[in-house]
């Protein structure tokens, strides 16, 4: 350890090099990576699916996930290097001195144990408090990073938080040993507009607070520009480039680094409603609740043939909701649902399979909404089988017309298992299984969201195809507004289970806007690294600037 060469940074990389495992073969997915990073410095790291990002900020707590291995390379923290040390050392650190934000706070957290237990657990389990000065500590935190009612949320279990609060929950963990250093691994992807921005000013105050290096994982550019003090492009596990995040935003070097700049140029022209025609979807005066609690209030809309309808609004605001009243899932208190003019059962044990067969569903998560064991064959071939009553011949064929209709070569994915594809082909896969089954109507529950933007923009463009090659009716989910400009003919926007404001795409985005709606609009991160500090400003400047909070209808 005494030979180890010295680096005057917090982190540095030296040409990084990790393999992944393929059956039994070995292949290089980070191919000589350098960086280098400060305290007090955010470094922001960017790429679509597969670049490297999440492998790299892993390695910087000298961590390689299952079937990964270091094959080169020094990972110095702090002059010392990480792949040198001792595993009971390299844990010692991680935790304490390297700390990790995740994606999914949801999926992080312990369900059966309370925010506070699970805050208190490292510091405790290190020596650095005791449970009481643990739980004071978490307390100060909370009301730092500025949670509700920070005496005692921290008492409630995750469930009973909203998915910001739980975010900055998990940076107040992260925060409990005051890590020189910090990997945020996309901590916003899930959340909405509203929600994001203040996760985002959350955790730059805690770098500047806490004097706290940190590594800023991303597929946003708009989010990255806020963020970073400069910037990493990555692709295929090489640097692509690398530059002050000012320098890189106004004026990239590389093709590649330009091509992310310009993503997001598919729109749509919208298609006005064919009123002649009875809607194909209608939800009238629905009012639905979870046990005593109201969640949707007298809520319609119509979704007609060959449309894109986007319901956007903040967690909590009822989108989901809608949807579960839809596919009969969560039957309403008051109000119907018309499918084809025809009222639809609010049970769905009740409705007909040929009514099930024509509303079917895209989930976010493509990881967790197809199962791991199954080939893709058997995943498009359930639908079939059930649905249409394939087999045999047939069966294959008709899967192999879906994998071309999405474009995935039959002969190279037909047999694959989910884990062998990327996130945008998995979501392909999931598209696939609803066309199987011949809908008229898809709903698109934030079906981009955990993307990069050049796969989302593929995913975008490939259902605009589908429905004009189909005619299929699209409720689309999302709290992504680029999305909304993209894809949607009209827009529903809602807030605490109302419907605020509806209307045509280039109607409601036009001004003047409802106070909500603009709410949302302003608070969407634009490519210039001014734009959250001028947000903040504004707020100060104009103290009765409106939040959902405050709206009351």
């Amino acid at each position: 350890m005494d030979n180890k060469p010295e680096s005057k940074h917090l982190l540095e990389m030296r040409g990084l090099r990790i393999e992944g495992q393929s059956g039994e073969e070995w292949l290089e997915i980070v191919k000589g990576i350098d960086l280098t990073l400060d305290r007090g410095q955010m470094l922001g790291l960017i790429g679509e699916s597969g670049a490297g990002k999440s492998t790299i900020g892993l390695a910087a707590m000298g961590f390689a996930r299952p079937g990964c291995r270091f094959s080169g390379g020094e990972i110095l923290f702090d002059g010392v290097d990480l792949r040198e040390l001792r595993r009971k050392d390299r844990r010692s650190l991680r935790g304490v001195r390297i700390a990790y934000v995740a994606q999914s706070a949801a999926a992080s957290f312990n369900p059966a144990h309370r925010l506070i237990d699970q805050f208190s657990e490292i510091p405790v389990e290190h020596g650095i408090s005791s449970k009481s000065e643990a739980e004071a500590d978490a307390i100060d935190l909370f009301t730092r990073l500025k949670m509700p009612f920070p005496d005692v949320i921290g008492f409630r279990y995750p469930h009973q938080v909203s998915g910001g609060q739980l975010q900055r929950a998990m940076t107040a963990m992260a925060l409990s040993c005051r890590p020189d250093l910090i990997i945020f691994d996309e901590p916003t992807t899930a959340l909405d507009v509203t929600t994001q921005i203040e996760v985002l000013v959350t955790i730059r105050d805690v770098v500047k607070q806490f004097n706290t290096a940190a590594i800023y994982i991303t597929h946003d550019l708009a989010v990255v520009a806020q963020m970073s003090d400069k910037i990493i492009v990555l692709r295929y596990g090489e640097k692509v480039e690398e530059a002050e995040t000012r320098v890189m935003l106004s004026d990239p070097k590389q093709d590649y680094t330009k091509s992310l700049w310009a993503v997001r140029s598919f729109t749509k022209s919208s298609k006005p409603p064919e009123h002649e025609q009875v809607p194909l979807m209608r939800v009238e005066h629905v009012t639905a609740a979870y046990g005593k609690d109201v969640i949707l209030k007298d809520i319609s809309f119509d979704i007609h043939r060959g449309q894109t309808v986007a319901v956007v609004g903040e967690s909590g605001s009822g989108k989901s909701t809608t949807a579960r009243v839809i596919t009969g899932l969560l039957p309403p208190l008051q109000g119907s649902v018309f499918f084809d003019g025809v009222p639809l059962p609010a049970d769905y044990r009740k409705r007909s399979k040929d009514q099930l067969r024509q509303a079917q569903m895209i989930y976010q998560m493509a990881d967790t909404a197809v199962n791991p064991r199954h080939k893709i064959r058997d995943i498009i071939g359930r639908p079939l089988s059930f649905y249409l009553g394939l087999g045999g011949a047939k069966l294959e064929q008709r899967i192999r017309e879906l994998l071309d209709m999405i474009e995935l070569d039959p002969d190279v994915f037909i047999d694959r298992y989910p884990g062998e594809l990327s996130g945008g082909q998995k979501q392909r896969v999931c598209i696939a299984r609803a066309l199987a089954a011949e809908p008229k109507f898809i709903i698109c529950d934030e079906v981009t969201s955990a993307l990069d933007q050049l796969v989302a923009e593929g995913i975008l463009k490939l259902l605009d195809r589908l429905q004009q090659e189909f005619n299929l009716a699209y409720m689309f989910i999302t709290h992504d507004l680029a999305t909304v400009r993209a894809i949607a003919d009209r827009v529903v926007v809602m807030l605490q289970g109302e419907i605020v404001e509806q209307g045509s795409k280039d109607t409601v985005f036009s001004p003047p806007h409802h106070e909500y709606t603009n709410l949302l609009l302003s608070s969407v991160p634009e490519m210039d690294p001014d734009w959250l500090d001028n947000m903040l400003k504004s707020k100060v400047d104009s103290p009765d600037i409106v939040r959902s909070s405050d709206i009351i209808r």
